[in-house]
């Protein structure tokens, strides 16, 4: 059943992969991947809730880049800043299941693109709000 606001509903997901990567960054012995994980989701779904409160049509995908790459070119990039917000999608794609990351590739500091998933949801919410 779809909710009646599902772009609302997306949003609330998004907030429930903010603040398990939250708790888990308050725990030192906490893997780098799981919090990725929760961040990478939390920007898919917001992205998703984006793209969808616009008509626009995205496939069913966890590549953050193909759907900042949608909005691009649909009208609606995000704000500059947020590109990088793309380095996340290992975490959810071949960091999920791999043991370890690409070598270099698994010291990526997670507390900017932190930073950016909370940007990411003002300025989502600001879309929604904008287009209902």
């Amino acid at each position: 059943m779809r909710p009646p606001d599902l772009w609302k509903a997306l949003l609330d997901k998004a907030a429930q992969d903010e603040q398990a990567a939250d708790r888990l960054s308050g725990f030192p012995d906490s893997s780098p991947e799981i919090i990725g994980f929760h961040l990478q989701q939390a920007a898919e779904k917001m992205l998703k809730a984006a793209l969808g409160s616009s008509g626009i049509v995205y496939r069913f995908t966890h590549n953050l880049g193909e759907l900042i790459h949608l909005l691009d070119v649909n009208g609606s990039p995000l704000p500059a800043g947020l590109e990088r917000l793309r380095d996340l999608t290992p975490y959810a794609t071949e960091w999920r299941y791999d043991f370890v990351p690409p070598e270099g590739e698994d010291d990526l500091d997670l507390g900017p693109h932190r930073e950016m998933v909370r940007r990411l949801r003002a300025w989502v919410e600001e879309k929604i709000s904008g287009a209902g």
